[in-house]
């Protein structure tokens, strides 16, 4: 019978529990790069291994002593090489349908996932970028949603933070590994300050410009869990995870360090006539390259009452909003240098609280809006996804999708996505941005993820989809793009439901073109970090010394901090060293 023994400071469950159960670092004798059953951290009962999993596994395994015995190498040896990964994503392509871009010549030679892999000339945008000033600790959330179930070992999240008691993902996962290259990674404040944002952005992944936002989010006084919505922008910039101020300078320090437009800045959206004034000051002082806004933010004043609160907003309302718009359509002069000055982007989806109004997210302000101000380019970040739905677990709709019910038009209506698309599809100067959308499906519920591509293909069509990383927040958005560059409609599906295929030229147009088009940007790639010469130039590798103390005082950060896990991975891995693959939790020995 198994018993808490020396494990017992890290297990919630009960002796009757445990009997069902065993370590699974002594269970797995396979050690694959993926995971092939549920794996508990000791507080939640996992499920057994489903026979789905089970044909994972044993398919990894063939591969695994097939290929292994060829190139003489033990499977050990071999699963903790490229070709282990490589094996894992085609038993779960031959298991679960074919999801991801993997070739069988990768089990063999690792120069062979090149052509798989993005590119090195891949021109990559990523129009959603976050970082938070450095007097503020936090949110950790999303970090610990994306590191998954190792998060428990060193951050207070001990389960998915977004996962209903007693569910599991698409591949019978409770709190997968959205990241792996996160994997122990500590979740603290600089995980999200600046010395932290620019290694994960700049040199850890392929981002050639990146777009940085700030949320208007917030209440106030600052970190009172009785807060109250503010009743100015003066409050509100208090409690902001970056001010306007602090967002336009971080743009102007990477891109002087760079010696190119490797950075642009989000204005932040205040709408209503008292808050004019800031708006304007926004413009004269920082130079905004486009416009960011939160219709769930408590950021429109309505009223000339100093006392009042500030409310959440629609993208149609006459009296409150177009007079905002009026005064950014009145800066024609700033387009000569910010040419994406006219670009209102708008978080919409993630909802919250089950409310169906457009200032939750529903997109039914976005057609009049869009009309009204056709010299504007919506872009509608998240593409609405979410709305009515456990805040990011697609859960109930990968359940509707299986039983083949709640469908709108001939699609599965994805909750406000699927009425965006049918219903602004059409419109030319809306634009659909997959910021966390697609990173939160990609890994845990890929059919729902092929079903979200597949209709944004089908209503914007490829030239009218951008990407977003929702980064640091996410980590480094590295995953994303080569998960984005793996990833595939099934042709069944597409034949099914009339989506068109995910080709490479449609992914050098999501992951890039499109933004250079929106922010007339010449659209040259392979620059990104790697020290050669280009249109978008190298950081500095000293980039630490180089933010001078007013930057620092602007930031509310004494200092920076020194990632010593970074630099101890970096020398792990230099030394030669290769991946254990070892998990530790509990898993059901059913």
């Amino acid at each position: 019978m198994t018993t808490r023994g020396d494990r017992e400071e890290d297990v919630w469950l009960s002796d009757e529990q445990l009997a069902k159960l065993a370590r699974a670092d002594e269970m797995d004798d396979l050690h694959s790069p993926v995971p092939t059953r549920m794996i508990s951290n000791g507080e939640h009962m996992p499920i057994a291994q489903t026979a789905e999993q089970k044909r994972v596994e044993h398919r990894i395994a063939d591969l695994a002593d097939t290929v292994g015995r060829r190139m003489g190498l033990g499977r050990r040896r071999f699963l903790a090489g490229t070709g282990g990964v490589a094996a894992s994503f085609l038993a779960m392509n031959e298991v679960y349908g074919q999801f991801f871009d993997v070739d069988r010549d990768e089990l063999y030679q690792p120069d062979a996932a090149l052509p798989n892999a993005p590119p090195r000339d891949l021109f990559v945008f990523d129009d959603q970028l976050h970082m938070v000033r450095s007097s503020m600790n936090g949110p950790h959330v999303f970090l610990a949603f994306v590191q998954g179930a190792s998060a428990a070992a060193g951050s207070p999240f001990k389960k998915n933070p977004f996962q209903p008691e007693g569910q599991v993902d698409e591949l019978g996962r409770p709190w997968a590994a959205l990241d792996p290259q996160r994997a122990g990674a500590a979740i603290n404040s600089e995980s999200l300050h600046l010395s932290r944002f620019i290694q994960d952005v700049y040199f850890d992944s392929q981002v050639t410009v990146g777009l940085l936002s700030a949320a208007t989010l917030g209440v106030f006084p600052p970190g009172d869990p009785k807060g109250r919505p503010p009743v100015n922008y003066t409050e509100s910039q208090q409690v902001v995870n970056l001010t306007a101020r602090q967002t336009a300078a971080i743009r102007n320090f990477v891109n002087r360090i760079s010696g190119s437009q490797r950075m642009l800045a989000h204005g932040q959206l205040y709408p209503g006539v008292p808050n004019l004034e800031f708006m304007e000051r926004q413009i004269q002082e920082n130079h905004p390259d486009s416009w960011k806004g939160y219709n769930i933010a408590f950021a429109a004043k309505a009223d000339d009452d100093p006392n009042s609160p500030m409310r959440r907003w629609r993208l149609d309302d006459e009296k409150v909003v177009y007079p905002t718009y009026e005064l950014i359509a009145g800066h024609k002069e700033q387009l000569e240098k910010h040419p994406g000055f006219f670009n209102i982007c708008i978080h919409k989806g993630f909802s919250p609280s089950p409310v169906d109004t457009p200032e939750m997210g529903n997109p039914t302000d976005i057609p009049k809006a869009a009309r009204d101000w056709p010299q504007f380019t919506f872009v509608i970040y998240h593409a609405c996804w979410g709305g009515m739905v456990p805040f990011a677990w697609s859960r109930p709709v990968l359940d509707d999708i299986l039983a083949e019910r709640n469908h709108l038009n001939g699609v599965p209506n994805l909750p406000w996505l699927t009425q965006f698309g049918q219903t602004c599809g059409q419109i030319p100067n809306v634009v659909a941005e997959i910021g966390s959308t697609f990173a939160n499906n990609v890994v845990t519920w890929p059919t729902v993820c092929a079903h979200m591509f597949g209709q944004l293909l089908k209503y914007f069509g490829e030239d009218r989809i951008v990407f977003g990383s929702d980064c640091v927040f996410n980590g480094s958005p590295q995953w994303q793009i080569e998960a984005l560059w793996r990833f595939q409609i099934p042709e069944e599906m597409r034949r099914r439901f009339g989506y068109p295929e995910l080709t490479p030229g449609a992914k050098r147009k999501i992951l890039g073109l499109n933004s250079a088009r929106l922010y007339k940007m010449r659209a040259q790639g392979g620059v990104a970090g790697d020290g050669t010469d280009g249109l978008y130039k190298a950081l500095p590798r000293d980039f630490e010394n180089r933010i001078s103390v007013p930057l620092k005082t602007l930031l509310e950060y004494p200092g920076l901090p020194q990632d010593k896990l970074a630099l101890a991975r970096r020398e792990y891995l230099a030394a030669g060293a290769r991946p254990s693959h070892t998990r530790y939790g509990w898993v059901h020995t059913g």
